[in-house]
Protein backbone atom coordinates (compact mmCIF):
# COMPACT_ATOMS: atom_id res chain seq x y z
CA UNK A 1 0.00 0.00 0.00
CA UNK A 2 1.51 3.33 -1.09
CA UNK A 3 1.76 5.95 1.62
CA UNK A 4 -0.42 8.98 1.03
CA UNK A 5 1.38 12.10 -0.13
CA UNK A 6 2.01 14.77 2.45
CA UNK A 7 -0.39 17.68 2.08
CA UNK A 8 0.96 20.77 0.38
CA UNK A 9 1.33 23.60 2.86
CA UNK A 10 -0.50 26.76 1.90
CA UNK A 11 0.60 30.29 2.53
CA UNK A 12 -1.68 33.33 2.19
CA UNK A 13 -1.49 36.84 0.80
CA UNK A 14 -3.94 39.51 1.99
CA UNK A 15 -5.10 42.94 0.90
CA UNK A 16 -7.83 45.17 2.38
CA UNK A 17 -9.23 48.51 1.20
CA UNK A 18 -12.17 50.62 2.34
CA UNK A 19 -13.85 53.70 0.87
CA UNK A 20 -16.75 55.85 2.08
CA UNK A 21 -18.33 55.92 -1.39
CA UNK A 22 -19.84 58.87 -3.23
CA UNK A 23 -22.91 59.56 -1.07
CA UNK A 24 -22.17 58.88 2.60
CA UNK A 25 -20.41 61.49 4.69
CA UNK A 26 -18.63 58.94 6.85
CA UNK A 27 -17.49 55.34 6.65
CA UNK A 28 -19.27 52.84 8.91
CA UNK A 29 -17.35 49.85 7.54
CA UNK A 30 -14.33 48.45 9.36
CA UNK A 31 -11.87 45.77 8.31
CA UNK A 32 -8.80 44.09 9.79
CA UNK A 33 -6.22 41.55 8.65
CA UNK A 34 -4.03 39.78 11.21
CA UNK A 35 -1.58 38.27 8.76
CA UNK A 36 0.58 36.15 11.03
CA UNK A 37 -2.50 34.36 12.40
CA UNK A 38 -4.36 34.43 9.07
CA UNK A 39 -7.45 36.09 10.47
CA UNK A 40 -9.64 38.32 8.29
CA UNK A 41 -12.52 40.35 9.74
CA UNK A 42 -14.96 42.75 8.06
CA UNK A 43 -17.95 44.59 9.54
CA UNK A 44 -20.57 46.98 8.13
CA UNK A 45 -22.07 49.15 10.87
CA UNK A 46 -25.55 50.59 11.14
CA UNK A 47 -27.11 53.21 13.39
CA UNK A 48 -27.72 56.94 13.64
CA UNK A 49 -25.09 59.64 14.06
CA UNK A 50 -21.73 57.86 14.10
CA UNK A 51 -23.03 54.80 15.95
CA UNK A 52 -22.46 52.49 12.98
CA UNK A 53 -18.78 53.37 13.02
CA UNK A 54 -18.64 52.58 16.73
CA UNK A 55 -20.35 49.19 16.35
CA UNK A 56 -18.23 47.99 13.43
CA UNK A 57 -14.98 49.13 15.05
CA UNK A 58 -15.90 47.47 18.34
CA UNK A 59 -16.70 44.22 16.52
CA UNK A 60 -13.42 44.19 14.63
CA UNK A 61 -11.33 45.00 17.69
CA UNK A 62 -13.08 42.58 20.06
CA UNK A 63 -13.15 39.60 17.71
CA UNK A 64 -9.64 40.21 16.41
CA UNK A 65 -8.28 40.48 19.96
CA UNK A 66 -10.11 37.41 21.29
CA UNK A 67 -9.25 35.19 18.33
CA UNK A 68 -5.61 36.24 18.15
CA UNK A 69 -5.12 35.59 21.86
CA UNK A 70 -6.85 32.21 21.64
CA UNK A 71 -4.91 31.06 18.57
CA UNK A 72 -1.58 32.07 20.11
CA UNK A 73 -2.38 30.04 23.22
CA UNK A 74 -3.76 27.07 21.25
CA UNK A 75 -0.71 26.77 19.00
CA UNK A 76 -0.56 24.84 15.72
CA UNK A 77 -2.69 21.91 14.61
CA UNK A 78 -5.90 23.21 16.17
CA UNK A 79 -9.04 21.22 15.36
CA UNK A 80 -11.69 22.95 13.29
CA UNK A 81 -14.34 22.26 15.95
CA UNK A 82 -12.23 24.06 18.55
CA UNK A 83 -11.82 27.09 16.27
CA UNK A 84 -15.58 27.17 15.72
CA UNK A 85 -16.21 27.23 19.47
CA UNK A 86 -13.61 29.94 20.00
CA UNK A 87 -15.18 32.01 17.22
CA UNK A 88 -18.65 31.61 18.70
CA UNK A 89 -17.32 32.81 22.07
CA UNK A 90 -15.56 35.79 20.48
CA UNK A 91 -18.74 36.82 18.65
CA UNK A 92 -20.80 36.44 21.83
CA UNK A 93 -18.35 38.67 23.71
CA UNK A 94 -18.42 41.29 20.93
CA UNK A 95 -22.23 41.22 20.88
CA UNK A 96 -22.36 41.86 24.63
CA UNK A 97 -19.85 44.71 24.40
CA UNK A 98 -21.72 46.48 21.58
CA UNK A 99 -25.14 46.05 23.19
CA UNK A 100 -23.81 47.26 26.56
CA UNK A 101 -22.37 50.39 24.92
CA UNK A 102 -25.70 51.06 23.19
CA UNK A 103 -27.59 50.76 26.48
CA UNK A 104 -25.11 52.97 28.32
CA UNK A 105 -25.00 55.80 25.75
CA UNK A 106 -28.22 57.20 24.28
CA UNK A 107 -26.42 58.38 21.13
CA UNK A 108 -25.59 54.75 20.35
CA UNK A 109 -29.12 53.41 20.75
CA UNK A 110 -29.99 50.94 18.00
CA UNK A 111 -26.46 50.53 16.69
CA UNK A 112 -25.33 47.21 15.27
CA UNK A 113 -23.18 45.68 12.58
CA UNK A 114 -22.97 42.86 10.10
CA UNK A 115 -19.92 40.61 10.25
CA UNK A 116 -17.88 38.22 8.15
CA UNK A 117 -14.78 36.64 9.71
CA UNK A 118 -12.42 34.01 8.37
CA UNK A 119 -9.70 31.97 10.04
CA UNK A 120 -7.37 30.28 7.53
CA UNK A 121 -5.67 27.11 8.80
CA UNK A 122 -3.42 25.69 6.09
CA UNK A 123 -5.85 24.00 3.65
CA UNK A 124 -9.13 24.99 5.32
CA UNK A 125 -11.15 28.10 6.06
CA UNK A 126 -13.39 28.45 9.09
CA UNK A 127 -15.84 31.16 8.09
CA UNK A 128 -18.41 32.92 10.24
CA UNK A 129 -20.93 35.55 9.23
CA UNK A 130 -23.92 37.57 10.44
CA UNK A 131 -26.09 39.70 8.15
CA UNK A 132 -25.41 40.51 4.49
CA UNK A 133 -21.68 41.12 4.33
CA UNK A 134 -20.39 38.34 2.10
CA UNK A 135 -17.54 36.02 1.22
CA UNK A 136 -16.96 34.72 -2.31
CA UNK A 137 -14.48 32.14 -3.57
CA UNK A 138 -12.84 32.43 -7.00
CA UNK A 139 -11.52 29.02 -8.06
CA UNK A 140 -10.65 27.67 -11.49
CA UNK A 141 -12.50 30.40 -13.36
CA UNK A 142 -15.69 30.13 -11.26
CA UNK A 143 -17.01 32.64 -8.71
CA UNK A 144 -19.11 31.19 -5.88
CA UNK A 145 -20.77 33.02 -3.01
CA UNK A 146 -20.01 30.85 0.03
CA UNK A 147 -22.01 32.85 2.58
CA UNK A 148 -25.78 33.11 2.50
CA UNK A 149 -27.27 36.50 3.36
CA UNK A 150 -29.24 36.78 6.57
CA UNK A 151 -31.73 39.18 5.01
CA UNK A 152 -35.42 39.60 4.33
CA UNK A 153 -34.82 39.33 0.58
CA UNK A 154 -32.93 36.06 0.94
CA UNK A 155 -35.84 34.67 2.95
CA UNK A 156 -38.23 35.68 0.14
CA UNK A 157 -35.99 33.94 -2.40
CA UNK A 158 -35.78 30.80 -0.27
CA UNK A 159 -39.57 30.76 0.07
CA UNK A 160 -39.99 31.05 -3.70
CA UNK A 161 -41.75 34.42 -3.40
CA UNK A 162 -39.07 36.34 -5.30
CA UNK A 163 -36.61 35.40 -8.01
CA UNK A 164 -32.97 36.46 -7.59
CA UNK A 165 -33.54 38.97 -10.41
CA UNK A 166 -36.58 40.46 -8.67
CA UNK A 167 -34.66 40.63 -5.40
CA UNK A 168 -31.78 42.45 -7.10
CA UNK A 169 -34.21 45.18 -8.24
CA UNK A 170 -35.98 45.43 -4.89
CA UNK A 171 -35.93 48.51 -2.71
CA UNK A 172 -35.55 46.35 0.41
CA UNK A 173 -32.01 45.18 -0.18
CA UNK A 174 -30.63 46.31 3.17
CA UNK A 175 -33.11 44.68 5.57
CA UNK A 176 -31.00 42.20 7.53
CA UNK A 177 -32.53 39.55 9.78
CA UNK A 178 -29.42 39.13 11.93
CA UNK A 179 -26.97 41.71 13.23
CA UNK A 180 -24.32 41.92 15.90
CA UNK A 181 -25.10 44.10 18.92
CA UNK A 182 -28.88 44.55 18.61
CA UNK A 183 -30.19 41.69 20.79
CA UNK A 184 -29.04 39.95 23.95
CA UNK A 185 -28.24 36.82 21.95
CA UNK A 186 -26.78 36.53 18.46
CA UNK A 187 -26.55 33.57 16.10
CA UNK A 188 -23.38 33.43 14.01
CA UNK A 189 -23.39 31.00 11.09
CA UNK A 190 -20.08 29.14 10.90
CA UNK A 191 -18.99 26.81 8.10
CA UNK A 192 -15.73 25.14 7.11
CA UNK A 193 -14.39 25.04 3.55
CA UNK A 194 -11.45 23.22 1.98
CA UNK A 195 -8.86 25.51 0.41
CA UNK A 196 -6.79 24.77 -2.68
CA UNK A 197 -3.69 26.55 -3.94
CA UNK A 198 -4.57 29.73 -5.89
CA UNK A 199 -8.06 30.03 -4.38
CA UNK A 200 -8.98 33.71 -4.07
CA UNK A 201 -11.45 34.75 -1.37
CA UNK A 202 -13.33 38.05 -1.49
CA UNK A 203 -14.80 39.41 1.75
CA UNK A 204 -16.96 42.49 1.11
CA UNK A 205 -19.65 44.79 2.45
CA UNK A 206 -22.89 45.29 0.54
CA UNK A 207 -21.59 48.61 -0.75
CA UNK A 208 -19.77 46.51 -3.34
CA UNK A 209 -22.38 43.87 -4.14
CA UNK A 210 -25.29 46.34 -4.34
CA UNK A 211 -23.42 48.21 -7.07
CA UNK A 212 -21.36 45.60 -8.95
CA UNK A 213 -22.86 42.36 -10.27
CA UNK A 214 -21.19 38.97 -9.81
CA UNK A 215 -20.15 38.69 -13.45
CA UNK A 216 -18.20 41.95 -13.23
CA UNK A 217 -16.65 40.93 -9.90
CA UNK A 218 -15.52 37.67 -11.51
CA UNK A 219 -14.02 39.57 -14.42
CA UNK A 220 -11.92 41.70 -12.07
CA UNK A 221 -10.80 38.74 -9.96
CA UNK A 222 -9.68 36.92 -13.11
CA UNK A 223 -7.34 39.74 -14.14
CA UNK A 224 -3.59 38.92 -14.02
CA UNK A 225 -2.83 41.82 -11.70
CA UNK A 226 -1.73 42.13 -8.06
CA UNK A 227 -4.26 41.89 -5.22
CA UNK A 228 -4.11 45.64 -4.35
CA UNK A 229 -4.96 46.51 -7.96
CA UNK A 230 -7.90 44.09 -7.96
CA UNK A 231 -9.21 45.56 -4.71
CA UNK A 232 -8.81 49.12 -6.01
CA UNK A 233 -10.59 48.26 -9.26
CA UNK A 234 -13.58 46.77 -7.44
CA UNK A 235 -13.95 49.91 -5.33
CA UNK A 236 -13.56 52.12 -8.40
CA UNK A 237 -16.33 50.21 -10.19
CA UNK A 238 -18.72 50.53 -7.22
CA UNK A 239 -18.09 54.27 -7.15
CA UNK A 240 -18.47 54.63 -10.92
CA UNK A 241 -21.87 52.94 -10.65
CA UNK A 242 -23.06 55.35 -7.95
CA UNK A 243 -21.15 54.57 -4.75
CA UNK A 244 -24.35 54.77 -2.71
CA UNK A 245 -22.82 53.12 0.35
CA UNK A 246 -19.46 52.56 1.99
CA UNK A 247 -17.40 50.00 0.08
CA UNK A 248 -14.98 47.56 1.69
CA UNK A 249 -13.02 44.80 0.00
CA UNK A 250 -10.73 42.24 1.60
CA UNK A 251 -8.90 39.73 -0.61
CA UNK A 252 -7.15 36.58 0.63
CA UNK A 253 -5.30 34.32 -1.80
CA UNK A 254 -3.85 30.89 -1.02
CA UNK A 255 -0.37 30.18 -2.31
CA UNK A 256 1.33 26.79 -2.52
CA UNK A 257 4.48 26.69 -0.43
CA UNK A 258 5.65 23.02 -0.46
CA UNK A 259 8.57 22.39 1.83
CA UNK A 260 8.86 26.04 2.75
CA UNK A 261 9.81 27.03 6.24
CA UNK A 262 6.97 28.93 7.85
CA UNK A 263 7.69 32.62 7.72
CA UNK A 264 7.96 34.50 10.96
CA UNK A 265 5.91 37.64 10.72
CA UNK A 266 5.05 40.25 13.25
CA UNK A 267 1.41 41.02 13.82
CA UNK A 268 0.07 43.24 11.05
CA UNK A 269 -3.44 44.42 11.78
CA UNK A 270 -4.85 46.99 9.38
CA UNK A 271 -7.94 48.79 10.57
CA UNK A 272 -9.97 50.97 8.21
CA UNK A 273 -12.77 52.86 9.89
CA UNK A 274 -12.61 55.68 7.36
CA UNK A 275 -10.60 56.65 4.36
CA UNK A 276 -9.37 54.68 1.39
CA UNK A 277 -8.83 55.38 -2.24
CA UNK A 278 -10.47 58.49 -3.60
CA UNK A 279 -10.57 60.42 -0.31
Amino acid sequence: MKPSAAPVRLDYAFCALSDRGRVRGNNEDAVAVLEDLRIAVLADGMGGYNAGEVASSMAIEAIGSDMSRWLREAGTGVAGADIRRALETAVTNANYAILSAALAHSEYTGMGTTLVVGVFQNDRLILGHIGDSRCYRWRGGTLQQITRDHSWLQEQIDAGLLSPEEAAASGYRNLVTRALGVDATVQVEINEFPVEAQDLFLFCSDGLTDMVDDATVAQVLSMPIALPLKASRLIELANELGGRDNITVLLAQSLAAPGAVARSRGLMARLFGTGGPGE
